[in-house]
């Protein structure tokens, strides 16, 4: 076993002296010791009930023969820091989430590891971190939240933030809006729409590395409990097989993956995601490869925030073999190994559609005839960037910018009604450099839509989006302001095209003079963790991860 290292022979008594200080006996110390890698924190419900869910794990570890060791990583909930200085941290903690549980992994000589994620970044932190252990392994995701309600209506977190752009602009009242704030978030769980914690479970389940139909239960629905033991019975079995995420993660199961997402109409996060999970694992895919992927897969499922139905529904509906059946009736699911033993086709074949659902159409009969994302380029993103087409018909936008050196600015000209119809917002400086780390924009582009501009204006960042984010919204420009790509040389009135049909992002400006004139800004962190991403991190167009110096250079 791995974890003899650290407990066979004479030389290790201190080590097992240790191990049973923390309450192992000889018979726990010769099993193979199973590292549950928990992400439970009590910042956040999307995380808050993952300590239950550990124990549960633990006693199906237990039961299969192993020990298991539970550690726990970091979180930071997206939702409560969206709109500040705080909201930075988020990426950042996708790489200390799988720094961490790599190191305690490798420090401790686990000999397979269940990683239990929730909010948005630890799904990606701990799927990069399984990736780079390549132990026997899987990740649980927690589940989602309960839709909420609100006048009759099932709410999200989203409704919440779309409503303080309508407070602002006296199209609900303070009082609906504390009524709303009071009823959206029922309990324990990740943020109930299509936004980027569903999305990535979904993107787990189709990548084979959790096992279908386990992440998709709710949070507080009684079965959560049930595929917690079999999740910790199921790490053993892939370590009997020595079952390693190398032989699951390949080319061809980040394609079933990102076509997941693209049928669901899912977070651009994802594309940032998957590219930092293909890095780890070592796998060759682009950008452009996630565009013809999304240009080849049919919108089926109509979800928010741009549908009707949150997770909880699709869940009831079939859930995610539903959707891995589509995309096989589709030739859209390439075949390969899962965790739950089971090839994907395999568990595609075994969807059960429930009776009269409206969740996820036909194949005959798509939402649109192509996924939800698309890649665009041109002379504003020569590196390539990321539009979500789900939920609105516009393909096409000219106008003039509005430009804002930072978030906090431009929400400030949208709740003060300085930007109007036509317009194309501009937030830079907020790129994985430059902020650092790349914020989330729901608070902007939610008070656009709040104050009924969702359909008239475009907004463009180098910054990203939330999953819970709709309209013609462009993020991940590359390369960012900080880097002096083009996006650093706009200024206010220059005409910016948006056309989606031809791929393109342009601007009708001669940007050499300005070139000329640029100076990149200051560091914003000069020490301590935001500096060391700011100097590590890479592009947006290759996920925004971190990689030594050396690397950069290859």
């Amino acid at each position: 076993m791995n974890s003899d290292e650290i407990k066979k022979g004479l030389s290790r008594a201190p080590a097992r002296a240790m191990l049973k200080a923390a309450g192992l006996r000889d018979a726990d110390i010769d099993r193979p010791l199973v590292g549950v890698a928990n992400t439970w924190t009590e910042v956040t419900p999307c995380n808050l009930h993952l300590r239950r869910l550990a124990e549960r794990v633990k006693e199906g570890i237990r039961a299969a023969g192993g020990t298991p060791i539970e550690f726990n990583t970091i979180a930071v909930s997206d939702g409560i820091a969206m709109g500040t200085e705080g909201m930075k941290a988020s990426l950042v903690s996708r790489e200390v989430i799988a720094d961490s549980i790599e190191l305690v992994a490798r420090g401790h000589s686990f000999d397979a590891v269940v990683a239990i994620s929730g909010c948005d970044k630890t799904i990606p932190g701990t799927l990069m971190a399984l990736a780079r252990l390549d132990l026997p392994s899987l990740m649980l995701y927690g589940g989602s939240i309960q839709p909420g309600r609100f006048q009759g209506r099932d709410v999200t977190i989203q409704d919440v933030f779309e409503a303080v752009g309508a407070c602002a602009a006296g199209r609900m009242t303070p009082e609906e809006l504390r009524d709303l704030e009071d009823h959206a978030c029922p309990g324990a769980g990740a943020c109930g729409g299509q936004f980027t914690a569903n999305t990535m479970s979904l993107a787990a389940s189709l990548l084979g590395m959790s096992p279908a139909g386990a992440n998709e239960i709710p949070a507080t629905d009684p079965r959560k409990d049930d595929v917690a033991r079999h999740a910790g019975a199921l790490v053993m079995a892939l370590l009997a097989k020595d079952v390693r995420p190398s032989r699951i993660i390949t080319r061809e199961s980040i394609q079933n993956a990102f076509a997941g997402v693209a049928a669901t109409g899912g977070s651009t996060n994802a594309v940032l995601h998957l590219l930092a999970i293909a890095r780890e694992a070592g796998v060759a895919i682009s950008i452009d490869d996630f565009d013809r992927i999304s240009t080849e897969t049919p919108l089926l499922a109509d979800l928010k925030p741009f549908g009707r139905f949150t997770a909880p529904d699709l869940e009831r509906a079939g859930g995610e073999r539903l959707i891995a059946s589509r995309l096989l009736e589709a030739g859209r699911l390439h075949d390969g190994a899962t965790v739950s033993g089971r090839t994907i086709h395999e568990e595609a074949r075994a969807a059960r559609e429930t009776s009269g659902q409206q969740v996820v159409r036909p194949l005959a009969t798509p939402i649109e005839s192509h996924g939800g994302l698309a890649i665009l380029r041109g002379t504003l993103a020569p590196e390539g960037c990321v539009v979500k087409l789900a939920g609105h018909a516009r393909r096409s936008h000219t106008g003039p910018a509005r430009v804002f050196d930072s978030e906090e600015q431009a929400f400030a000209a949208v709740q003060s009604g300085a930007i109007q119809s036509g317009d194309v917002v501009i937030i830079r400086y907020e790129g994985p450099r430059g902020g650092p780390g790349m914020r989330e924009m729901l608070a902007v582009t939610a008070a656009l839509v709040g104050r009924g501009l969702g359909e008239t204006v475009a907004l463009v960042t180098d910054g990203r989006f939330s999953g819970a984010t709709h309209g013609l919204m462009i993020a991940h420009v590359a390369p960012e302001a900080a880097l002096g790509g083009p996006i650093a040389l706009v200024e206010d009135g220059d005409r910016v095209t948006l056309d989606i049909a031809a791929r393109r992002l342009d601007i009708a400006a001669d940007l050499a003079p300005r070139r000329a004139r640029w100076q990149p800004p200051p560091p914003r962190y000069p020490t301590g963790a935001m500096a060391k991403y700011a100097a590590l991190v890479s592009s947006a167009s290759e996920g925004a991860v971190t990689r030594p110096p050396s690397a950069a250079k290859l």
